[in-house]
């Protein structure tokens, strides 16, 4: 009893004390704040690559593409465990906006868009699909002009102070792409991408939908849908517009909606030799953001069936180069084939791992099935596919962010062992100043192993008191560090160290994970107790009669 008396006296009393556990606890809170900080981002590169690409990828990572994928779609889809595959085309282009000339060097996907929808989370990086639902396509399609509505009341036109300036005609789409807007006005869905503009406060102003992105204007006509018929192409949105500090994106006017750009493309053929390039003009129907700067800034995507077509990877016959006679049939190929599986099966948990090296296993049994006849050029396609879990895939990204997690929080703990050789040097003191007491204990009766165990529990003391605080600073200061960053940009916009322009995530993480509270927590309770050792072995190792006459 007179243990626990002693540490909690000693706690309260000593003030020196007092430093022990500030060291505790900044040391806590930094760990921890690194630990979830690091851990988010991991945690939201994970969530992004997930959702981008299914469960399980099927890919040879060849541009030749590999043969027979709706052959082996048609058969996993028996599989209890696949829920949808969609296959997937990759190839190089330049892309070029006809009417400002620009060019970027791009990479080309073509994807089957209904299906996309279902294997991942594409459908919900776009821009127009959410506020013109149902109106973005791959098909051929015309440009969108707003037109004006005449006969509907005209609105009221104020300047940004209120006052009015006039009144006008109401603005109209095409009646799609109107009965579109309006569905989702109606909905609640509004624009919180975009930094507002005067026509977008007019329109506020006048209770109308706003009209969201950017589009064609006919002041004085009808809306209409104009120019010749296109393929659309969907284009990543840092192609097109310019991401700002505040994490919205501004859109460039010389890019509206519909606009003609041109796809340049050399396809690749089965044996991988360079075919003549291709040009194909396409309509921008909308853009994709992912969150993934190298692949918003880099990727556009059309129609699976059309650029399968244009790269010569669709079915084709087989001639025989001597005669001339056909032999056969070259069969499709595709790039990738994406696969969202069902999570449970039959109320057991699906082994994903194990489902991949199954999908694997049967794919490559085409190579020697009498199903099919395969030239050597397409049997050694074959054999190259391998079936890898999501994860898998993008290790050449997870793997990295992983390991500088791991470094980083290495770094900071090693830093905090500052905190125990401080516990060490602070119950050392303690041990130095206390002599007598040690003394008159062991006088009557206290065990050697009783004195050092006080100082063993002083310093278990410091760390659980130093932990708790500092697991509240950190979890506090992680769940509200937007705000902080805020704060420290309008008092200093030098202070700002998180530029939503540069990084490819909108907020800084700000989750706290309970097992990491727990391991930082238990960590420190360990380092103080250890930080205690040498001054309890003093204090035990101390004789009464020396202790006694200590001044």
């Amino acid at each position: 009893m007179y243990k626990l008396f002693l540490t909690l006296r000693y706690l309260r009393k000593r003030r020196i004390a007092y430093f022990a556990i500030a060291a505790v606890l900044l040391c806590t809170a930094m760990v921890l704040i690194v630990m979830s900080v690091m851990g988010g981002f991991l945690d939201q590169l994970k969530f992004k690559a997930r959702g981008l690409l299914g469960d399980i990828i099927v890919d040879n990572k060849s541009y030749s593409g590999f043969p027979l994928y709706e052959e082996f779609i048609a058969d996993i889809a028996q599989w209890p465990e696949i829920q949808v595959a969609t296959p997937v085309l990759y190839s190089f282009g330049l892309l070029r906006f006809q009417d400002t000339a620009q060019t970027h060097t791009v990479r080309v996907v073509g994807i089957r868009l209904e299906e996309v929808y279902e294997v991942n989370a594409f459908k919900h990086g776009l821009y127009y699909e959410k506020y013109y639902p149902g109106t973005t396509t791959l098909a051929e399609q015309q440009q969108p002009v707003i037109g004006v509505d005449l006969n509907a009341e005209p609105i009221e036109l104020k300047n940004s102070k209120g006052e009015v300036l006039g009144r006008g005609a109401r603005p109209l789409l095409p009646p799609p792409y109107e009965a579109a807007l309006q569905k989702s006005w109606a909905a609640g869905v509004r624009d919180d991408e975009t930094p507002p503009t005067e026509w977008t406060e007019i329109c506020r102003d006048a209770g109308i939908p706003i009209i969201v992105g950017e589009h064609e204007v006919d002041p004085s006509g009808p809306p209409v849908l104009t120019g010749d018929s296109w393929p659309g192409l969907i284009i990543g949105r840092d192609i097109i517009a310019k991401r700002l500090a505040d994490g919205t994106y501004k859109r460039y006017s010389m890019y509206p909606r519909g606009c003609v750009v041109t796809l340049t493309m050399i396809p690749t053929t089965g044996g991988g030799s360079v075919d003549t390039p291709i040009k194909q003009p396409f309509r921008y129907t909308d853009d994709s953001r992912t969150g993934i700067y190298e692949i918003d800034s880099q990727h556009v995507y059309c129609d699976f069936a059309l650029l399968q077509k244009l790269l010569h990877m669709d079915a084709a016959e087989r001639v025989d180069p001597e005669s001339g006679a056909v032999v056969g049939t070259v069969p499709a190929r595709c790039s990738q084939i994406q696969i969202k599986i069902h999570e449970t099966v039959g109320g057991r948990p699906v082994n994903v791992k194990a489902l991949a090296q199954r999908l694997q296993e049967h794919y490559l049994s085409y190579a020697t099935s009498p199903r099919f006849k395969l030239s050597i050029g397409d049997t050694q396609l074959v054999e190259y596919v391998e079936a890898m879990t999501w994860e898998e895939s993008q290790s050449h990204i997870i793997a990295p962010v992983e390991k500088e997690r791991q470094l980083v929080t290495m770094l900071f703990a090693i830093i905090s062992l500052v905190a125990a050789v401080l516990v060490l040097c602070i119950l050392y003191m303690i041990v130095l100043q206390k002599t007598r007491d040690i003394g008159i204990i062991k006088a009557i009766g206290g065990s050697s192993g009783g004195v050092a165990l006080i100082f063993i529990s002083y310093g278990a003391a410091v760390g659980i008191v130093g932990s708790t605080l500092g697991t509240v600073l950190g979890y506090y200061f992680v769940r509200y560090i937007n705000p902080i960053q805020d704060w420290l940009t309008r008092v200093n916009p030098a202070w700002q160290v998180w530029d939503r322009s540069v990084y490819s995530f909108d907020e800084i993480p700000h989750t706290v994970r309970g097992h990491d509270m727990v391991a930082v927590i238990v960590a420190a309770i360990a380092a103080s107790t250890l930080g205690s050792l040498l001054a309890a072995w003093r204090a035990g190792a101390m004789q009464p009669v020396e202790a006694l006459r200590h001044e």
